[in-house]
């Protein structure tokens, strides 16, 4: 997890490296959010290299000669090198085509009724738990992730609904440079993730879309968008796990609005475990053995 120029939580780096010599983005001795951004780049890109050149060692090493077991000894055959998760990895995150589908949890595909695609803005209000479900499903299959504008955003809790954090990237206090720290991730990025400061005005929106078509990447902007592909909103919720004035919350389910452009996504409520106790999001079956919000050890909470 790459976080404001240093890095956090991963064995293969510890130590923040110094700024590059012929850096000239430094203005009157201080590095703004965009050169933190920046320098998380291009640790990110160095540490694909390395992975990639580790996997071309692997399939060279692999792909061998072999002599068929025949008298004939001019003739032979070569192995084919497999496909090692280094290089898939590496292939999920070079990989940028427009309007690509993007891997995606069941229960983030029920609710927009599909994959959740590169290219795409979708905007989230009420519930921190829900972007990172919707960050999970390509994070699990190697892309990598940025974070802008999110302090408080909880790593832990990010791992725990199935974010790498292995490749994420955050940069906690963009300031006023929200907007091209947003711009340079998405250029490396498969998913963002941005809490505007304020207004996004349309020609901002319409600036970044283009970006995102080009690059194949996905935008997750925490509250209002302009022009988004789906809107996401938590609308009430209901915890388990209280009981009287003592307890742990163990379980969640979220009522869900879910709104779209055009046909893109039909526009209705969803139910959501959003976790269900076994620490998994899925759907709420309307079943005795899901567990109702009603009765003891319940607490219903309105969002909004």
């Amino acid at each position: 997890m790459f976080e404001h120029g240093g890095v956090t939580g991963t064995a293969a780096a510890d130590e923040a490296s110094p700024i590059p010599a012929g850096d000239t983005t430094v203005r009157a001795g201080r590095i703004t959010a965009l050169d933190q951004a920046r320098q998380l780049l291009a640790r990110a890109q160095a540490q694909k290299a390395a992975r990639a050149a580790e996997a071309e060692e692997s399939a060279a090493a692999a792909s061998v000669l072999t002599a068929l077991p025949t008298l004939d000894t001019a003739r032979s055959r070569t192995v084919p090198a497999p496909r090692t998760t280094e290089t898939r990895v590496q292939q999920a995150l070079d990989t940028a085509s427009t309007e690509r589908a993007l891997p995606t949890l069941p229960a983030v595909s029920e609710l927009l009724s599909g994959d959740l695609r590169g290219g795409a803005v979708y905007s989230v209000r009420g519930s921190s738990a829900l972007v990172m479900a919707m960050m999970a499903g390509p994070s699990a299959e190697g892309a990598w992730c940025g974070v802008v504008g999110m302090p408080s955003f909880g790593a832990e809790a990010a791992r725990g609904l199935g974010v790498d954090l292995e490749r994420l990237v955050l940069v906690p206090d963009p300031q006023h440079d929200w907007l091209s720290v947003v711009a340079a991730l998405v250029d490396a990025l498969t998913v963002v993730v941005v809490r505007p400061p304020g207004e996004v005005t349309p020609g901002e929106a319409s600036r970044l879309s283009a970006r995102l078509r080009t690059r194949g990447a996905m935008l997750i902007a925490v509250g209002s968008w302009p022009g988004s592909e789906a809107r996401l909103e938590v609308q009430a919720n209901a915890w388990s796990g209280l009981g009287a004035g003592e307890g742990h919350l163990t379980a969640r389910q979220a009522t869900i609005a879910v709104t779209g452009r055009g046909a893109a996504v039909r526009p209705q409520q969803h139910q959501l475990w959003l976790p269900a106790l076994d620490g998994t999001i899925r759907p709420v079956e309307e079943t005795a053995a899901e567990g109702r919000p009603v009765g003891d050890g319940w607490l219903q909470e309105a969002v909004g």
